[in-house]
């Protein structure tokens, strides 16, 4: 389905959810403002919406899985949940992070699954009308950019909004979670 935008404004319709999902008119006086996360890799801030955030905690070791992705950092066992960690910054193909204390995993829902997100640190909460929301400007040679879904300025900032599920495509995390339980299966 493709997003409704308002083509003078550059900005997406209120009409529709950031991920192209048409609101009805019932639900719309409700969604007309959106809170999202926000964090940051190095100087850059980025945001997922806040319903997709089910917790925020420090770093911790993880468990390493053979034959990942390099942007998969291993796995976390968060209260008897295995929880895939990716890293960010190795994602966007800025190098791995040197995971230190004072770095964050944001847990968040994609789908049915839960995911874990390596990040510098997690900024705040940015409250955001849905008029304020630009849409993504179509750049030559960038055909991996479609799990940014909008922009937000946000004072003096800007702030790309993701789509987890887009950015950590289905298959990967199908393939992590199927590798987890095969490793964690009574023999």
């Amino acid at each position: 389905m493709e997003v409704a935008t308002d083509k003078t404004a550059n900005s997406i319709s209120p009409a529709t959810t950031l991920t192209g999902e048409l609101v009805d008119a019932q639900d719309l006086n409700s969604r007309e403002i959106q809170q999202f996360v926000t964090f940051a890799i190095g100087k850059e801030e980025y945001a997922v919406d806040i319903m997709q955030v089910r917790e925020i905690q420090a770093w911790s070791e993880v468990t390493v899985l053979p034959n990942q992705p390099k942007y998969m950092r291993g796995v976390l066992n968060l209260r008897g949940i295995i929880v895939p960690i990716f890293d960010l910054r190795c994602r966007f193909g800025q190098g791995e992070t040197e995971a230190t204390p004072i770095h964050v995993v944001v847990i968040v829902a994609v789908k049915d699954r839960i995911i874990g997100i390596l990040v510098d640190r997690v900024s705040d909460i940015l409250k955001v009308e849905y008029g304020e929301i630009r849409k993504v400007p179509d750049l030559d040679g960038q055909e991996d950019q479609d799990h940014i879904v909008g922009l937000v300025t946000a004072g003096d900032r800007m702030v790309a909004l993701l789509d987890a599920a887009r950015l950590f495509h289905a298959e990967i995390i199908e393939k992590t979670i199927d590798i987890t339980d095969a490793n964690s299966a009574p023999q």
